[in-house]
């Protein structure tokens, strides 16, 4: 199991495209180990529940991953399903595994909010999730859905990053849930709402790229403009 640290992660794309000004954006990463990073290569998987199956938008490529897919010209394989539970997706992570990622977006946790699952076990069940997708090799990239209700579990993703080794997402869905605009119905984002989700996603997701396998200086720069955010 390799670890490195994580420092401060810095994308720079300062110049003029078509008239448009794309403006320097720096995520500063906590300080702490990483599991299985560098990935030990590029295909990426998508694991979750109607938010990762693109539920509300008004086609799949509209969807998070199609998104994703579109931007950073990637194919993404998705193993989402409606209505998943942390309890049901750790019951099917075998299937997840068998697609044998390199990195893996685990985005769940939001029907559990909805159930009122105690807290407690839906963190168990992300944990052992996340556990086994680093036993068989993959770097996980933590998508937080505490927005669903306010911030009330900023912290326990915030933790359950730190201890697994996992890059953090926090709180997708601020700003998305309960604006009409974003929305298609009251847990589901539309297309428009779908792509805010994708511009949070895609900085860290081309980290986890570039660190395995490093691209030219021309690739990099322009795999760096597309994971800019189009939706603001």
């Amino acid at each position: 199991m390799r670890k490195h640290q994580l420092g401060k992660f810095v994308v720079v794309g300062l110049l003029f495209f078509g008239g448009l000004l794309w403006q320097v954006v720096s995520l500063l990463g906590e300080q702490y180990p990483l599991t299985n990073f560098p990935p030990p290569g590029t295909h990426v998987v998508a694991f979750g529940d109607s938010l990762t199956a693109g539920v509300g938008a008004s086609s799949p490529e509209f969807g998070y991953i199609g998104r994703l897919e579109e931007r950073l010209h990637i194919s993404i394989t998705n193993k989402g399903v409606s209505g998943d539970t942390t309890a049901s997706a750790l019951a099917r992570i075998d299937e997840v595994i068998a697609a044998h990622p390199d990195i893996t977006i685990v985005l769940l946790g939001g029907n559990d909010i909805i159930a009122r699952t105690p807290r407690e076990t839906t963190f168990a069940n992300l944990k052992a999730i996340i556990a086994q997708l680093q036993k068989s090799g993959s770097f996980v990239i933590v998508v937080g859905v505490n927005g669903l209700l306010g911030d009330a579990y900023t912290n326990d993703f915030a933790a359950l990053a730190r201890e697994t080794g996992s890059f953090l997402v926090p709180d997708v869905l601020d700003g998305i849930l309960g604006e009409a605009g974003l929305m298609s119905d009251q847990v589901h984002p539309n297309d428009a709402g779908y792509l805010k989700i994708a511009d949070r996603i895609a900085p860290m997701l081309v980290q986890a790229l570039y660190a395995a396998e490093p691209p030219t200086a021309k690739d990099q720069m322009a795999a760096t403009m597309r994971a800019f955010p189009f939706s603001e």
